[in-house]
């Protein structure tokens, strides 16, 4: 019975040591352009919401097909940054480009790593992508 317990605690008790390292958590932002040289009006790519009500935690659970293609865009970013790859920046520009309404846009996104130094949100530039069309 104890052997038992014992090999199903870690699985109960989540370890800190499951992380490699505790990093910068990278941010999206886009910005739509009407042409590839422009100026930018950076916006964050889909912001969490400030508040979400106990039922709506509650359905997550079962069924958050957004925020889990939100979770595979933000390691695209890490992988981005990590070892840059088209296929990574590529399927960050798809997933930006279907949320925009605008397909006659040129469209860039830019990597923000934010952190926490000295009790302030530190937000450090990583990445800048070329402009490619939106549609």
């Amino acid at each position: 019975m104890f052997h038992s317990l014992k090999l199903l605690l870690p699985a109960l008790i989540p370890s800190w040591n499951f992380f490699d390292e505790i990093a910068a958590s990278p941010r999206i932002e886009y910005a739509l352009l009407r042409a590839p040289g422009d100026s930018c009006a950076w916006r964050e790519f889909r912001p969490r919401p400030p508040s979400l009500s106990p039922l709506t935690m509650l359905a997550r659970l079962f069924w958050n097909a957004r925020g889990n293609e939100t979770l595979f865009v933000v390691s695209c970013a890490e992988r981005l940054l990590a070892e840059p790859t088209a296929h990574s920046q590529d399927e960050i520009f798809r997933r930006i480009a279907a949320d925009v309404a605008e397909k006659d846009a040129w469209l860039r996104f830019r990597i923000l790593l934010v952190s926490e130094q000295d009790g302030a949100g530190v937000r450090a530039l990583a990445f800048v992508s070329d402009a490619r069309r939106a549609s």
